[in-house]
């Protein structure tokens, strides 16, 4: 079964509700940051949903090399530590090399690996040593049992407070594909698993020089995942995803997502007595 992951007043795992990891791709500016950030707080606390905060400060693996990044570590965190202190969330965002480690640790709640660096031992072993959650995307590149290794990486630290996340599987050229058997086989490393569901419908350099996207599949893919178990998902969203500065073609419009979540606590509900 696992243990459960404590985040500030939030609990992820089998035996805890639905938690949603959740926010714009990257940092655009404070105010449309902090006006997403709000309401999703709302939101979710409508609707008694977990709230993670998650928004990019760099995003360092962008296609191309004049594609927005966000506005850095130091401002990043600014923004992050304001919104944090202003609306009393927890707050998330990507560490990309030993460096951040320490000022990032020093603002975040959850620290996360790219799926792009998730075998990066350093850079693990450096993330797990803070003693902060550690949420790692599995590789497009692994098979899902493969992750046990990086587990044991963290693991080593002495550092149990490990999330890991389903994110979709290379199949062929600028596709995904998801194998929701890989959601029970990372559950069985003894971890809460989460499902990205709008990274798993994302078309990588799908459109020459930027990622592209199939928004209309990642309420179809939630569905399945929360089915089969997972203990939270993690959905990038914007107020116009078609104007977002990054991943807008499979990030989620905000006004959609109250009858999607509602949706996932009932079959989260649903799964959890089909088990009992």
């Amino acid at each position: 079964m696992g243990n459960p992951v404590v985040i500030d007043h939030i609990r992820i795992g089998e035996q805890h509700p639905l938690a949603l990891i959740a926010g714009p791709c990257v940092i655009e500016d404070f105010t449309t940051t902090r006006r997403i950030a709000s309401y999703l707080k709302d939101l979710t606390g409508a609707l008694k949903i977990p709230f993670i905060f998650k928004a990019s400060y760099d995003k360092a693996n962008r296609t191309a090399i004049d594609s927005f990044r966000g506005p850095g570590l130091a401002d990043g965190l600014s923004i992050l530590e304001r919104i944090k202190s202003e609306l009393g969330i927890p707050v998330l965002s990507d560490v990309h090399d030993i460096s951040e480690i320490p000022a990032a640790a020093n603002i975040l709640d959850v620290l996360q690996i790219p799926a792009l660096l998730c075998r990066q031992t350093d850079l693990l072993i450096a993330a797990a040593e803070t003693g902060k959650p550690v949420n790692i995307k599995k590789g497009q590149f692994l098979a899902p049992w493969d992750m046990a290794n990086v587990v044991r990486k963290i693991e080593s630290t002495g550092n149990h407070r490990i999330l890991l996340t389903e994110r979709g599987t290379m199949f062929g050229y600028n596709n995904l594909i998801v194998d929701f058997r890989g959601l029970s086989i990372m559950k069985g490393m003894g971890h809460p698993v989460i499902f990205d569901a709008t990274h798993s419908i994302q078309l990588p350099g799908g459109k020459g020089n930027r990622s592209g996207g199939q928004r209309e599949f990642a309420p179809v893919l939630a569905r399945a995942a929360v089915a089969a178990g997972a203990d939270g998902v993690f959905m990038e969203c914007h107020f116009d995803p078609d104007k977002a500065l990054c991943d807008g073609p499979n990030s989620l419009k905000l006004d959609d997502l109250e009858e999607l979540l509602q949706t996932l606590i009932n079959i989260r509900q649903a799964a959890r007595s089909g088990r009992t």
